[in-house]
């Protein structure tokens, strides 16, 4: 019984280690940096107008470029270059949305980078 419960913690430390550096490594993926936002599903969450559909499409194009050459790029400095491309969209989007639709926007977009390891 005691060799059971010792190699259960065993287990049980080893998978939390490699589960810690799953998550550091997400960063380096190329996949985190693939941007596909459903521009419907977003304009749905949002209640976004005809007129401001068009203009968060053009952000979020824009933003999603940012992201691939990011990936592309290579270096400890693709950290600052997601909050530089971030703080970019937040720019362009702020004038875009109300103020209830801009704060539910940032809200989903913290919640996307944190999911891909990007937000630190």
């Amino acid at each position: 019984m005691k060799r059971f419960v010792l190699t259960a913690m065993v287990v049980m430390t080893m998978s939390m280690a490699f589960a810690d550096n799953e998550k550091s490594n997400s960063a380096n993926d190329m996949s985190a940096y693939q941007m596909n936002i459903s521009m419907h599903s977003l304009g749905r969450a949002l209640n976004l107008s005809s007129d401001q559909y068009g203009f968060v499409e053009d952000a979020i194009n824009i933003f999603t470029e940012d992201m691939m050459c990011i990936a592309a790029a290579e270096g400890a400095d693709r950290l600052t270059m997601v909050k530089n491309a971030v703080s970019k969209n937040l720019s362009l989007t702020r004038n875009i949305l109300t103020r209830a639709q801009y704060q539910k926007y940032v809200m989903l977009l913290n919640m996307t980078l944190n999911n891909r390891g990007l937000n630190k």
